[in-house]
């Protein structure tokens, strides 16, 4: 950031205003170098970086805390960065998956009943988000009483409709085969990292994999019944290295892909989506879906 306004303090030395540092520090929550969770500096680590007094240092501290952007201020110890209120949410703009996938899950798991339910084309991006939420529970930030994951992934056996060779040659079909192999190999990581829990920390965890008979179009991630996230698969030609061969294909990049964020708390419409959406994902469990091995 690049202060415009210099206060000159009595000795002749310029120093920050406490709303200079608020702006500092807000900027550093936006970028995603402190994320929810984080704790802050103590106050006197802030003083000495800003060259201020530590009064001036709590002033902009309360400011955050104002925006909703820290919580516990004056209990002590050094304030951590709050979980986007469920309003606030609502508010943002649609972020890429990578981007706004981990800050939910996290915030999903601070519940002591947390139920996940993801339908997607691989579980790549799920199982990098949730890599948040489990940190936070070995480092002691939270602990829920269980887990519970379902997960719709495409079938090994139908013919999907991305990523597709851009020119098949009848025979084999390499690029099946790699996508086969990255939903295989990233949701044996998902349901290791998951159940690890239960003999580490005694959480009663449960991961279930159904397999769909289509390409899903969309990938739909809901949190606990509350929260639907939304994004659409956007298709790309690209290329990619596969086992000494150069694959051409058409294919998605599904961690770039927006997602939109539907809360209940937010309003009838929002609350209609998201009753909708945990219905449709219900009926294609128990329904056209079937046993899904990863192998």
């Amino acid at each position: 950031m690049v202060v415009t306004q210099e206060n000159v303090a009595v000795n002749g030395s310029s120093r920050l205003t406490p709303q200079e540092i608020a702006d500092i520090l807000r900027d550093r929550i936006r970028a995603g170098e402190l994320k929810a969770g984080d704790r802050l500096p103590t106050q006197a680590e802030l003083a000495e970086e800003f060259g201020v007094e530590r009064g001036t240092v709590r002033q902009a501290l309360r400011a955050l805390q104002d925006d909703g952007l820290l919580s516990n201020v004056s209990k002590g110890s050094p304030p951590r960065i709050a979980n986007p209120a469920p309003a606030q949410a609502a508010r943002e703009e649609p972020q890429p998956t990578m981007v706004a996938l981990a800050p939910r899950l996290a915030s999903a798991f601070e519940t002591g009943r947390v139920r996940i339910d993801a339908l997607c084309l691989t579980s790549e991006s799920l199982m990098l988000a949730l890599s948040e939420p489990v940190r936070h529970i070995h480092e002691g930030r939270i602990r829920p009483d269980s887990v519970d994951v379902r997960i719709l992934l495409p079938s090994r056996s139908i013919n999907l409709a991305f990523p597709v060779p851009v020119e098949a040659d009848g025979g084999e079909n390499p690029v099946h085969e790699r996508w086969l192999a990255m939903r295989n190999a990233q949701a044996r990581v998902l349901q290791h990292n998951l159940l690890a829990l239960r003999a580490t920390h005694g959480i009663d965890v449960r991961v279930s994999f159904r397999a769909l008979p289509f390409t899903p179009p969309v990938k739909l991630y809901l949190l606990n019944g509350d929260e639907a996230l939304l994004g659409y698969y956007m298709l790309t030609r690209r290329e990619e290295e596969w086992e000494s061969r150069t694959l051409e294909m058409y294919d998605v990049l599904g961690s770039t892909s927006l997602l939109f964020s539907y809360l209940k708390q937010a309003g009838q419409r929002d609350e209609a989506f998201v009753e909708e959406s945990q219905k449709w994902f219900d009926a294609l469990w128990e329904t056209i879906t079937s046993d899904l091995t990863l192998s």
